[in-house]
């Protein structure tokens, strides 16, 4: 949500004025999908990736400020908490060396940006949560210095009417509350956009839902938060209930949340606009000063402004995303399932597992989404979250059969979605030695069943067995995942445990 916003107070004639402008939005929206005037394909991808500040010592460090005025790019941007930065890389066309050539952007620009956060003793950490994160470090005194991000807290905050109650039961369970939502600021994440047509769109979403459960489960990488260690992937329970605007009388109503699944399969991206709208109060009723229609009546193209904001204040774990570029409207699935890191190669091996296994599910004959629930598909999710690397998972027998049956995920991606991955990259056109390598690092974490969630928890475990304490070994073992980070090597090559040495008695 990166528009410039100015806190400021609202009274009821602005959520009413917004409420009109949305529907104007949704409006000009239908009619623009109506005559076609959405971009051609282009099979163009973007990435963005949100990053930690820590210092050598593992802990946090509160200086995104000033770690951003040092790198002085506009690739690099503020996230919610201090502690928090973005990168974010220009749009690439799917197709020949495109992941050898994000590798080495991303190198160059992550390698930049942490020899500038070495100037004032921090350091860039590509992590799900930062292990070394506690609760006096999520609090609002260190939400980013920016309106937006007040104002934000400040709406969630009034609509909630109440403390946030985090409560996760996984290996260990932390039950605690939250007077803000600086506690999502913890969740570093990995979006990947895929542009596609409208037409193209609803089977390009309905795949990506189907599919997230394996990526979560080949690519998690979020095991603890303030000393507790929890799901394998605790990113989304905790995006969950630290944006939740429901008091426990909604929740119980089955009010849904704005951090969301979904509740079905859809058959066209105007129809996860307007739920957007119908079930979801708007948060920053922010109105602009284009009236969309008559923008449209004249021959333009509407911004769309207030459909923008709004749908940038419900958390689909696959978002729909309309914009605008060089005067054209386009689409986008933005895919924000996957936690940042732990190198850059295993980023890129999720990226292309995603798109190529994407690609490849939408043009199936008898497509995935007809043959599994959408139920199914969201407990597919929460179990690759708590379970990760070893999760198992309800998918779609092969052959006449029919049915659903349980299969390790590890199992499910080496047989039938990694063979789909590859297929997929063919289509779009993706050199062979780039799918090899990249899809190649999927396989090798299945093989050993290994990711970073299950490489942080082992490593810990030693430290504990070696006799640290609890915070001495999340800090150990944050150091040790930092300097591993830096050699880049997969994390299915990581060796369990600490280098440096425990002191005795």
């Amino acid at each position: 949500m990166g528009e410039k916003i100015e806190a400021g107070g609202f009274d009821l004639s602005d959520r009413q004025r917004y409420r009109d402008k949305l529907r104007q939005c949704l409006t000009g929206l239908e009619r623009l999908l109506a005559d076609e005037r959405f971009d051609r394909p282009k099979n163009l991808m973007g990435l963005e990736i949100e990053l930690n500040l820590a210092g050598g010592d593992g802990m946090p460090r509160m200086l995104n400020g000033e770690v951003l005025e040092r790198i002085a790019s506009r690739d690099f941007q503020t996230e919610l908490a201090m502690f928090n930065l973005e990168v974010n890389i220009a749009p690439h066309r799917l197709g020949g060396r495109v992941f050898d050539r994000l590798a080495e952007e991303l190198r160059t620009s992550l390698a930049y940006a942490d020899r500038k956060a070495g100037e004032v003793d921090a350091g860039i950490v590509m992590i799900g949560i930062l292990p070394t994160l506690e609760r006096d470090d999520l609090v609002s005194s260190n939400l980013s210095e920016v309106d937006r991000y007040a104002l934000l807290n400040e709406q969630i905050v009034a609509a909630r009417g109440e403390e946030f109650t985090l409560d996760i039961e996984g290996v260990e369970r932390l039950s605690c509350t939250a007077k803000s939502i600086t506690p999502e600021a913890a969740c570093t994440s990995v979006q990947l956009h895929l542009q596609v047509t409208p037409a193209r769109f609803p089977a390009v979403w309905n795949a990506a839902q189907a599919v997230a459960a394996a990526q979560v489960a080949v690519g998690a990488n979020a095991p603890f938060l303030f000393g507790h260690e929890l799901w394998r992937e605790s990113r989304p329970p905790l995006f969950l209930q630290s944006t939740d605007t429901r008091p426990p009388e909604l929740q119980a109503q089955g009010v849904r949340p704005r951090t969301w699944f979904g509740e079905r399969w859809i058959s066209s991206a105007y129809e996860l606009f307007d739920e957007n709208l119908r079930y979801f109060p708007a948060l920053l009723p922010i109105c602009d000063e284009e009236d969309p229609l008559e923008v449209l009546d004249a021959g333009g193209v509407p911004k769309l402004a207030e459909l923008v904001l709004h749908n940038g204040t419900v958390y689909r774990w696959n978002r729909p995303v309309y914009d605008v570029a060089d005067g054209v409207p386009h689409l986008r699935v933005e895919n924000r399932v996957l936690p940042a890191g732990p190198t850059v190669t295993d980023v890129l091996a999720n990226a292309a597992f995603y798109y190529g296994v994407v690609r490849a599910l939408a043009e199936e004959s008898r497509p995935v989404w007809t043959r599994m629930p959408f139920e199914t598909a969201a407990d597919n999710f929460d179990t690759a979250c708590r379970y990760g690397i070893d999760a198992r998972l309800q998918w779609p027998r092969r052959g006449r059969l029919g049915g659903l049956a349980e299969v390790d995920a590890v199992s499910l991606v080496r047989d039938e979605l990694l063979p789909l991955a590859e297929a997929g990259l063919d289509a779009w056109g993706v050199e062979p030695a780039d799918r090899d390598l990249y899809l190649g690092v999927i396989d090798e974490r299945c093989r050993r069943r290994t990711n970073g969630a299950s490489w942080q928890a082992a490593t810990f475990h030693q430290g504990l067995e070696a006799g640290l304490s609890r915070e001495e070994a999340l800090a150990a073992t944050t150091r040790r995942y930092r300097e591993l980070m830096q050699k880049g090597e997969p994390v299915h090559l990581w060796p369990v445990g600490l280098r440096e040495p425990v002191p005795m008695g």
